[in-house]
Formats: C-alpha cells, structure tokens, sequence
C-alpha cells in the first residue's frame, strides 16, 4: 500500500481505527462493570417497584375518609398497625382507619393514599400512636397521593439496558435493581507499553553521564489505564537486536503494543527492522505538530497449530509531549474503539484565546493551554513553552488549541477550537469574573 509523504490526521486515524477491532465480551461482577460497554440485552424478570408502595413515611389511608381534613378541623382515624418496608401488611385498611407505613413499604389493602407525617399530629407526640391508638390527618389528599404503582420504573419483560451502552453509575443500579449479579461487556484490552534507547533509565536508579529518565512508560502506561485498557509495562528495550525482539516478542501477548520512540528519520534502523519483521508496519508523517512522526501496522504472534494473532502497534514519538499527544489523538480511539466505545472524539470547546498560536510550517499545530471559564465564556491561555520536550507544560495543561493547517497564525482574541485533556476537572472549574 502506498503511504503518501505527510498524511493529514484524519487519514492516519480511519487507518488506524480500521485495522483496531472490538474484543470479544465477558462474564463479570456487576461493580468490574463501571465503564464498560454491555454486550447484551437485559430484560426485566420482575416489575420494578414489584407491588403499590409509599413514597414517604406517613399514614396509608382511604382518601374518602380525610376529603374534608384540615389544619382546623383535622379527621381522626383509628390506626390499626405499623407496615415497615419489606413486609406486607397483613391486614386492610378499613373505612375510619389508617396503618403507619414507611417508605418503600407495600401499600395495604384498602389504603390509596398516603399522608406524610408532617400533615398529621404525630410531629407533636412524644410517641407515635401503637395499634389501637387515633391519628389527626391534617390536610386532605386525593387518591393516589404519594403512592408508587407497580412497575412504575420497571415492567416485568421490558428491555432496560441495550447491548453497547456504557455502564455509568446509574445504569450499574438499574442492573442491580432487576436482579443481576453479573453482566456480559466487552472486555477491557491489554496494552503493552515498552520504551526503546540506550540513553534511557528506570526512574529510582542513579543515572550515568548522558542517560535520562524513561518518563513515556509511565506516562503512557497512565494514559492506557484512564482510558480503560490494562497496561502491562515492559521496561526499555536497548538498541539491540537480541533486548528488541525479546521485548517486542512479550508485547505480541498483548490485545495492544504501543511503543515510544524509534519512529523518526533519525533513529536507529533497528528498531523499525525489528518491528517491520514482526508483521506489517509503515512509518509515516502526519501533519500535526508536536508528534510528526508515527508508526502504525499489525504484529504476528505466532500460534501453536500453525495459526497466526494479529496485534496491532503503534509507534509513538520519543520526545515525551509528543508521545502523549500522539496518544490522545490515536492510541485513544484506538483502545476505546477496543472496548466496544461508540463515540471517540474527544470533548472540545470553543475558546478565546488569550495568547497567539503561531503555525510555522502547515502543520496542524496543538497547543498545550490552560483554559478558565469567565462571565459565561472559555478562555485559553498557553500553559507555558510549547517544546515537544517540556513535559511540564504539558501537565499543566487541561487542554489542547488547535491551530489548523491552513492558518498561519490564530491571535489573541481569537476563537479556537480545544481538545479538553481533563474533562471532569474542567467541570469542576469556577467561574472567574
């Protein structure tokens, strides 16, 4: 396949996401399902609530008897028994009478209405009246009143949750709330991580003259993990041939390989000789700046029978920033297309920005920036160097300005489009007027 000089990153993404598949799903315990993507349907087997309950703690009643109560001139009515939730009242709730019920208690026989407390004379008792004992009902109610009906949420045989929906929080207690334990979801990918040079250090150790920390393990490994995936870290791989195809050949374990650096004209040729004799793997350029450099293609793991696993790579660039920005813009979708996701872009605003954004060579520049909400309104301003080695800007910044290819330059006080890094924090921003 022809790979032209500088793909556009739209181009270098549908490859990618074209050869990524959706793995297969699983059997888990309903709290390993939160964000995950079900892959089944599930039906309702019960009515949800399953019988006539009280919204509040009150008094269940007959709406007839209480149709003229009032603060003035309350209707008393002889209480007969306490309905606690979980039970059903054993009895009926007669013409004169009422049961003292609490929330999500059945409704008893008899009883179409409820009155919170706060509508009778119980507030001002010391005790609450025992079987036998009288009720003031203080304000009338029609039939109904604080009554959930059977199935009201939920009817029995009704689908509650499509396959391809991603478990939240909420739809986690729907599961619960008709019965399941377990639920079926794609399964989560394993994303082998590995870094390449000889210049590189684990951090912990002491480092020798001309040596550096390997920061893009961690960092990327971090990325793989927020994103879903399960990362497993491989170390450094030296430049070597026996350290490379070792490393590479544990990595082909994985749903994933995602390597950083080797991918750069000015790397050494053995790190893409590996990779290229382990499958299929073109080395381009995409039009973007930081994280010109890629690798994208598909490993070979060979299996026992003769059969062959196809993994797919991805080679990120060297300099950290660029590693990590190449990440959120590819091994992302990637590994939340893996999971079974739907929706891959990632969140973005428009904002003002407060600094200009020069592009200098018709690539698609993303910015790293810090962006703060004032008067209603997003705001933009560069979270310091824009170096593809200045990793601390890059965790300052909570998003990314991009500067399209055609434009040389965005100014300040103009509009630009951000790629949110951190949505949730965002969020949680204050407005600062």
């Amino acid at each position: 396949m022809k790979i032209p000089a500088m793909l556009s990153v739209e181009d270098a993404l549908e490859r990618i996401l074209r050869y990524t598949p959706v793995l297969e799903a699983e059997e888990r315990a309903l709290l390993e399902c939160l964000g995950r993507v079900l892959a089944e349907d599930v039906r309702a087997e019960v009515d949800i609530p399953p019988l006539p309950d009280s919204a509040m703690d009150g008094y269940a009643v007959r709406a007839q008897d209480i149709r003229d109560a009032s603060l003035t001139a309350p209707r008393t009515l002889r209480v007969i028994g306490e309905a606690p939730a979980g039970r059903v009242f054993p009895g009926e709730v007669r013409p004169g009478t009422a049961v003292r019920i609490m929330t999500g208690a059945p409704v008893p026989r008899g009883a179409d209405t409820v009155v919170p407390f706060e509508e009778t004379d119980e507030m001002n008792r010391r005790r609450s009246p025992g079987a036998g004992g009288d009720v003031a009902i203080r304000k009338a109610f029609s039939a109904g009143a604080h009554i959930r009906n059977a199935g009201e949420d939920v009817r029995k045989g009704t689908t509650v949750m499509e396959a391809g929906a991603v478990l939240r929080p909420a739809a986690i207690g729907v599961l619960a709330s008709v019965g399941r334990a377990t639920a079926r979801v794609v399964r989560r990918p394993v994303v082998a991580v590995l870094a390449t040079g000889d210049e590189l250090m684990e951090p912990g150790l002491r480092l020798e003259a001309g040596q550096i920390y390997n920061s893009n393990s961690y960092s990327v490994a971090s990325a793989v993990l927020r994103y879903g995936g399960i990362p497993k870290v491989l170390g450094i791989a030296r430049d070597n041939l026996p350290d490379l195809e070792a490393k590479i050949a544990k990595g082909l374990e994985a749903d994933m390989l995602i390597t950083s650096a080797g991918v750069s004209h000015g790397d050494y040729d053995i790190v893409k000789d590996v990779l290229a004799q382990k499958g299929e793997v073109a080395f381009w350029t995409v039009r973007m700046r930081p994280a010109k450099p890629l690798a994208f293609g598909a490993l070979v793991q060979r299996l026992p029978g003769g059969r062959e696993r196809r993994v797919p790579h991805l080679g990120l660039p060297g300099n950290p920033v660029s590693a990590l920005v190449a990440f959120e813009i590819f091994a992302r979708a990637a590994i939340l297309k893996m999971q079974g996701r739907k929706k891959l872009d990632k969140p973005s605003i428009e904002a003002i920005l407060e600094e200009p954004i020069t592009n200098s060579d018709g690539r698609r520049v993303y910015a790293r920036c810090a962006v703060t909400r004032r008067g209603g309104r997003y705001y933009a301003r560069l979270s310091g160097s824009q170096g593809s080695n200045i990793l601390t800007t890059m965790a300052r910044a909570n998003g990314l300005a991009i500067c399209p290819e055609d434009v040389a330059q965005l100014n300040a006080g103009q509009t630009a489009r951000v790629l949110m890094l951190d949505w949730d924090e965002y969020q949680a921003l204050d407005e600062q007027d």
